[in-house]
């Protein structure tokens, strides 16, 4: 079913998934799309960015976050279309930055929404290296790595949309960056596209030693996204006052149980206290939201500049968001996975 102007689709929190979600976690509903009140806008989504943190949404445990209500629309940062508005600064036909969830149209009073202008260049990139993820990874690596030139810096997740930016900002910065990411197809990309100095293959037989033999100097900074094996991997070549920023434990987010194996937790405690080591985890907009003027500026002079790479994955369809959700989890995005809306 495509999109139509007088019929909202929307995905809709089903129920609450136990590991990884399936069929029945979401449900496609229609309904008439809706009449925006007095100091409200209506917001035609043309693109919907699918991220990790949606999986946290899911649950009920308690978060940073509230959790989505079941039969509530599943929430998700959008770029949309004013289509009708009675909201300052914002007129009809404006491209605007969001968070409308999963469906196609919504009612805003303008709370949290970014005006875009008319014709922006490249506006889902808004979901990508200009937005969310382009400040995590800025305003991960920036503030709790507090690079130097010099030094030697490992990310998790290297081809994804918050990696791939770490190291190329890592890179413009004058440091060492080793990539991980899963498959000779991705560290190629990482090494060939985005200029990191070496990517290593979590999925390859032998990936901690592999890992070592590209560290002869251990590692300063770990930008984490991923967590468990890979963690374990990169723990015994964290240097002294290594900062590790930790923005995702995306291997991690099915789970219903800790993983099996001896209780590393003593290990990490003690490697954290013997080599002083700084470990943060961030939300970065309760964080750094306050610096994303600063942010866009810098970012956008990159991108134009051709310093920063970008690979966005477009998939076409409202229809095939939870399959594609799912695979993200798997590690099967090759970039920032977005869902077009519009036909």
């Amino acid at each position: 079913m495509a999109q139509s102007e007088s019929v909202n689709r929307k995905f809709v929190l089903a129920q609450r998934p136990k590991g990884e979600p399936d069929d029945n976690t979401l449900r496609l509903e229609t309904e008439d799309v809706a009449t925006p009140g007095k100091g409200q806008m209506l917001l035609r989504n043309e693109y919907l960015s699918l991220d990790p943190y949606m999986r946290g949404r899911m649950s009920d445990a308690p978060s940073y976050a509230a959790s989505v209500e079941i039969g509530a629309v599943m929430v998700g940062g959008t770029v949309a279309q004013v289509m009708s508005s009675d909201v300052d600064g914002f007129a009809a036909g404006d491209w605007v930055q969001a968070f409308g969830g999963w469906q196609d149209y919504a009612p805003s009073d303008g709370t949290g929404v970014i005006n875009m202008g008319k014709s922006p260049e490249n506006p889902s990139w808004a979901l990508g290296v200009l937005g969310m993820p382009g400040l995590t990874a800025w305003a991960g690596l920036t503030q709790i790595g507090q690079p130097k030139a010099g030094e030697t810096l490992v990310v998790a997740g290297a081809s994804g949309p918050v990696g791939a930016t770490v190291g190329q900002i890592a890179k413009i910065l004058g440091l060492h960056v080793v990539g991980i990411a899963g498959g000779p197809r991705k560290c190629a990309h990482v090494t060939g596209t985005l200029g990191f100095d070496a990517c290593i293959d979590y999925k390859a037989d032998g990936f901690p030693n592999a890992l070592k033999a590209a560290l002869p100097d251990g590692i300063d900074i770990y930008f984490e996204n991923v967590g468990g094996a890979v963690f374990d991997a990169v723990l015994p070549l964290l240097n002294t006052s290594a900062r590790i920023p930790v923005c995702g434990l995306i291997s991690q987010y099915n789970a219903t149980a800790l993983p099996d194996g001896p209780d590393r937790m003593n290990l990490l405690l003690g490697k954290i206290l013997r080599k002083r080591m700084t470990m943060r985890g961030f939300i970065v907009f309760d964080d750094f939201g306050h610096l994303y003027p600063e942010f866009a500026k810098q970012m956008g002079e990159w991108v134009k500049d051709g310093k920063v790479q970008y690979r966005e994955e477009m998939i076409d369809g409202l229809e095939r968001a939870p399959s594609a959700f799912v695979g993200l989890l798997k590690g099967d995005a090759f970039g920032k996975r977005v869902i077009k809306l519009t036909a």
